[in-house]
């Protein structure tokens, strides 16, 4: 993990830590990459609960209760999938925050209205507020999913800090 992940995570649990919170993730495009930044910080026990890398719609149906027909409707890199996402995590979980990430990282699999480097993302309260972003990245699967992983911590310490 790179220095800059470090101490977005450090803040992040720091954050959580202060008010007595808890997070979970929800991922798709990021593999696991965002559990492993906040896990990577000593203490993490004490504010995440799970997480949750659902790469597969079926698992993302199974997992966190996104509807079927949303995928099929408007694919899985989507706000309304990852607005379902981030609200079946909190709810599977019973964390006080959440994070979902649904994108396209490459070097395949990007359409004209999906390009490579498209990522969604959606930060959520347990009291309901939810938050959605699209953001377009530059470079490589790896420079994709990191930059994802860096934004997704961001957003959260927002959150937080709101």
């Amino acid at each position: 993990m790179n220095r800059h992940t470090k101490d977005l995570s450090a803040q992040l649990g720091s954050l959580l830590r202060s008010r007595q919170l808890t997070v979970t993730c929800a991922e798709s495009c990021t593999g696991g990459g965002i559990a492993s930044a906040i896990t990577d910080i000593a203490g993490s026990s004490q504010w995440f609960h799970a997480g949750f890398v659902t790469y597969a719609n079926d698992v993302k149906e199974q997992l966190l209760d996104v509807s079927p027909e949303t995928l099929m409707s408007e694919g899985a890199v989507s706000e309304s999938v990852v607005r379902q996402m981030v609200e079946g995590a909190l709810k599977a979980a019973g964390a006080d925050i959440a994070v979902a990430v649904s994108g396209v990282a490459g070097p395949d699999g990007g359409t004209e209205h999906k390009p490579v480097g498209m990522v969604w993302f959606a930060w959520a309260m347990k009291n309901g507020v939810v938050t959605t972003l699209c953001t377009q990245f530059e470079g490589d699967r790896s420079a994709v999913r990191q930059a994802a992983v860096e934004r997704a911590l961001k957003g959260l310490i927002e959150m937080l800090k709101n």
